[in-house]
């Protein structure tokens, strides 16, 4: 990573999921651990969930305690816990109301969220965060505008048709993870 990378505005999170999804694909994750160590993962693979209409996302089902910083503003952390053992890390987008959220599916040298979770020490107090301001958690701009593939988002089957075939996750091209 070079010295010059810039962290990311929450600005960048207020607009259309569709458009943040793919465009978070190169930039680089950076989490500060408890013991004060920094370590910079380059994102690889995102899914969009694009709020109460899509049946595949968690606000679908409304305003819930687990749902509501998905309501919130974009540009913060969405955490939740699967299988009780896996922290699940999402990103709000959009504006107050929108509902909308990008899970980071794969970082450089991991695929699959569960996998994330577990190497960045999330848990529930992650909940909320402000990526514009969080001093362990947030995204910088490594300049890249790499190429990336689209696919049917992963383990949604419940959703039904159009949802479980909306080409929503993007892959960056060229990924060996």
């Amino acid at each position: 990573m070079t010295a010059d990378c810039k962290r990311i505005p929450n600005s960048f999170f207020k607009r259309e999921v569709t458009k943040v999804a793919p465009d978070l694909l190169g930039k680089i994750l950076v989490r500060r651990f408890d013991d004060g160590r920094i370590e910079k993962f380059i994102i690889t693979e995102t899914e969009a969930y694009r709020g109460g209409d899509d049946k595949a996302c968690h606000a679908n089902k409304g305003l819930t305690p687990r749902t509501k910083v998905m309501f919130d503003e974009g540009g913060l952390v969405y955490v939740y816990l699967i299988y009780g053992m896996y922290w699940m890390l999402n990103f709000v987008t959009g504006e107050v109301g929108d509902s909308s959220a990008v899970l980071v599916r794969g970082i450089e040298g991991i695929s699959g969220p569960g996998r994330v979770g577990k190497a960045l020490q999330l848990d529930k107090s992650f909940y909320g965060e402000n990526l514009e301001t969080s001093q362990r958690i947030w995204i910088e701009d490594s300049g890249n505008k790499p190429q990336f593939i689209t696919a049917p988002r992963v383990g949604i089957d419940y959703a039904g048709e159009p949802w479980i075939n909306k080409p929503w996750r993007y892959i960056l091209k060229n990924n060996q993870c």
